[in-house]
């Protein structure tokens, strides 16, 4: 079978670090161009932008976006009216809306469109899917607080308007989220902690509920140091099921079951090739949802400036 002919748009941290090596894994795919203002690969064909790529020679059937949801959709957009298969680094897009008229795109051209959530792909999450399915939920509890300084150095555009701030990594545990509950869940209220000199917060608290009542209280902060956290428990009539590490371990009722190595953007790539061979889109907008909402509900609070 001939590989897909793929197309990379930015070459930054997580391109790099998870997209290239997952790219190499993947024998169904094959890195025809890369398309970066700043990068180039040995023995690939660059381009200075997803526009220059798609007017080339090089034949590509499917472009993969890396880069900040700001402007992504316009890149999207040129890959999708092109006749491209378009995969979406999270966050799909800086709103709900946009990504909407993209997937509509997608279905017009008959491409296919995949907004990837790679925290659903750590190891443990469907097990704990799978276990929480019949469950009845009492109460759960997120705490994702890591770093900002380690994790994104320099990368003015996350604290911008539409860079999301905390919420780009806070983002993953509401993707894990809505992914592992029975049940909807939807904002009751927030509070955004916001640098005195960026646009976005730096921290976040949210309030939660599910359609059956049960409470969902998450607390993201970018300013740990040390140990870094990224935990999810939830209290049912099981016990207690505690996704830990960002969904790479399971515990239940204070049993480890599972605790696994990364390979979350390898499952991704092999999604991707899945719903172009089927003729299918995957565009779950449900976590870019809930931080729109916390957006518009979110009581806004000036902290300190942060400094790099």
């Amino acid at each position: 079978m001939t590989p897909i002919s793929l197309g990379l748009v930015g070459l930054g941290t997580i391109a790099r670090n998870q997209h290239l090596p997952a790219l190499a894994a993947t024998p169904a795919l094959s890195l025809a161009a890369i398309a970066s203002r700043n990068a180039r690969l040995d023995d690939i064909a660059a381009f200075y932008d997803v526009a220059a790529l798609l007017a080339s020679d090089v034949r590509v059937d499917a472009v993969s976006l890396c880069t900040p949801p700001q402007g992504r959709f316009a890149q999207a957009q040129a890959a999708l009216r092109a006749g491209k298969h378009v995969m979406l680094e999270k966050p799909p897009g800086a709103s709900v809306s946009e990504v909407q008229a993209l997937a509509q795109l997608a279905r017009d051209r008959g491409v296919t469109l995949f907004a990837t959530w790679h925290s659903r792909e750590a190891a443990a999450v469907e097990q704990a899917r799978t276990l929480l399915a019949n469950a009845t939920i009492q109460r759960v509890d997120i705490a994702w607080k890591e770093d900002v300084r380690h994790w994104h150095p320099g990368q003015e555009w996350i604290w911008e308007a539409g860079g999301l701030g905390v919420f780009d990594p806070a983002i993953n545990a509401l993707s894990i989220l809505t992914r592992i509950l029975p049940d909807p869940v939807h904002p009751t209220g927030a509070i955004l902690e916001v640098p005195a000199n960026k646009q976005a917060p730096i921290a976040a608290q949210m309030s939660m509920v599910t359609g059956a009542g049960a409470p969902v209280e998450a607390v993201f902060d970018w300013r740990q140091t040390g140990p870094q956290t990224w935990d999810i428990r939830v209290q049912s009539d099981l016990g207690e099921v505690v996704l830990q590490e960002g969904g790479a371990r399971l515990v239940v009722a204070g049993v480890a079951q599972i605790n696994a190595s990364d390979a979350e953007y390898k499952r991704l790539y092999a999604r991707f090739v899945d719903l172009i061979a089927r003729g299918q889109s995957d565009v779950d907008l449900a976590p870019l949802q809930l931080v729109a909402d916390a957006f518009l509900l979110g009581e806004r609070r000036v902290v300190e400036a942060f400094v790099e």
